[in-house]
């Protein structure tokens, strides 16, 4: 066919379109967003979730219970924390549906629901005993971090003397966590312990909340050679919203967040970048009761500097309406918009989840 009667053609497709009835129409749905790692607290209410539901969030990955504890309690309290979230699922059905595979994310986008993946940012839940995993695989957990910022069985975190990386317990875990289709997160670990295990996956694995070193220096933030590395064997890095990882600014802070997205693009390709918010979703408001909140949660992790953790437009149960706007005016086409939104994450857990 020319040119001329493409157009043509295209005119008179368009005129069809035009004049059919309404019901010969089919809508796009709306594109996914998926939140690599973020925060679903038992007291949001049902308004608070339906923001973020109107937001445009149909997914993300929950952490479970704190990362801080070791041994024997670790075990108990991740038990604790799975029939914990379970039953909160269980008695809001209208609002969440428990997700263990990709098909339940289109399974809660039809019905009104955010997909909750669960997470551990740690493994010391596991012990030493790697049947662990296949127990918590078997109660639904599809994800969890080799460490939390300081040494443990498997590795070395970011804040740990030294360059410690993943150690032989460690690359049995990951070839166990590979087996059970386990995705593999390395947020919190040192660059050693990062680039070891991704070495070492054969899966792709995941940095759920991070932001980029050349961009602003903090310990949790990651080089440009593991973002490189992560990409290069099919991993996913997603963009936190913590302020103190993305800039030292109080005020005009939003920018510097989406320096970050566009860096990592730079640097690992359209396919590889996400959104990973590390956020709480209520308005917070750094009141006397939310520090103290906060000193209670965080423990040693807690630094007055760094106050306060959230950028202001980022502050709130809509903030993903802000991150599509701010990602589209980077200039990126609409389809690489969508990937880094949310198609970027449906890939990697498809491909390691199912």
């Amino acid at each position: 066919m020319d040119r001329r009667n493409f157009m043509l053609s295209g005119a008179a497709l368009s005129a069809a379109m035009a004049f059919a009835p309404a019901a010969a129409r089919t809508p796009k749905a709306r594109p996914l967003t998926f939140d690599a790692m973020g925060e679903v607290r038992f007291e949001y209410d049902a308004a608070l979730i339906g923001e973020m539901r109107a937001s445009g969030l149909d997914a993300i990955a929950v952490t479970l219970c704190d990362p801080k504890v070791y041994e024997g309690q670790a075990y108990e309290e991740a038990i604790q924390a799975v029939l914990d979230h379970d039953a909160h699922i269980t008695a809001h059905p209208e609002l969440f549906r428990k997700a263990t595979s990709v098909a339940d994310i289109d399974l809660a986008r039809k019905n009104g629901q955010i997909a909750l993946f669960y997470l551990f940012q740690n493994s010391t839940q596991f012990g030493r005993d790697l049947d662990n995993i296949d127990l918590f695989h078997k109660l639904g957990v599809r994800s969890a971090q080799i460490t939390y910022n300081e040494q443990n069985w498997a590795g070395a975190g970011c804040k740990e003397l030294g360059a410690n990386g993943l150690t032989h317990f460690g690359r049995d875990m990951v070839a166990r966590m590979n087996e059970r289709r386990m995705l593999i997160d390395l947020s919190h670990a040192n660059m050693q312990t990062m680039g070891d295990t991704i070495a070492a996956s054969k899966s792709p694995v995941i940095v759920s909340h991070t932001a980029c070193m050349a961009v602003h220096s903090n310990i949790r933030n990651t080089t440009d050679a593991n973002l490189r590395l992560l990409a290069d064997r099919g991993g996913v890095a997603g963009i936190c919203q913590m302020r103190p990882f993305l800039t030292t600014k109080r005020a005009d802070a939003l920018p510097e967040y989406f320096r970050h997205i566009d860096h990592a693009v730079k640097v690992m390709g359209t396919d590889h970048v996400a959104i990973g918010s590390d956020r709480d979703h209520r308005v917070v408001e750094m009141t006397d009761a939310y520090v103290a909140e906060l000193k209670r949660e965080e423990g040693a992790n807690f630094n007055e500097a760094d106050w306060p953790l959230f950028i202001n437009e980022l502050n709130g149960p809509r903030r993903m309406e802000v991150v599509w706007d701010g990602v589209r005016k980077l200039g990126y086409p609409e389809g690489v918009v969508e990937k880094i939104m949310g198609a970027n994450l449906h890939r990697i857990y498809q491909e390691v989840i199912g």
